[in-house]
């Protein structure tokens, strides 16, 4: 997080297959200045209970 808010990308895509630590960092980077765009889950593993989530999120203009 801190390396985030040093370079200060505009967007960032972010990839999880764990929905916890996804809304931590959502958190952590909403804190910092960004808002959530979309959520999408990505079911690349049929028939389990595992998913992916891809997160957009986007700088806030000052």
């Amino acid at each position: 997080m801190d390396v985030i808010s040093e370079i200060k990308p505009k967007k960032i895509v972010y990839i999880s297959c764990n929905v916890s630590t996804l809304a931590r960092d959502i958190e952590r980077l909403t804190q910092k200045g960004y808002t959530l765009q979309k959520v999408q889950p990505v079911d690349m593993f049929p028939e389990t209970l595992h998913v992916e989530c891809v997160a957009l999120m986007s700088k806030v203009a000052p």
